[in-house]
């Protein structure tokens, strides 16, 4: 009977991920919230973006 490729995969991935945290000094964890915080800061600082423009817009209309 054949074994699949997956057979080997799983083991495979975990060294991987082991060897990856060793080298970067993070787990995937750490890695999966740094890089939720990171979009959640970028889409804060894009909304404070868009309420400023807004801002500015209505401003400038109100001057006319």
């Amino acid at each position: 009977m054949k074994t699949s490729n997956m057979d080997g995969a799983r083991p495979r991935m975990v060294r991987y991920l082991r060897k990856w945290a060793a080298r970067y000094g993070r787990t995937v964890q750490e890695q999966l919230i740094r890089g939720a915080a990171y979009s959640l800061g970028s889409g804060a600082v894009s909304l404070l973006m868009f309420w400023v423009h807004s801002l500015l817009v209505f401003w400038i209309q109100s001057l006319h």
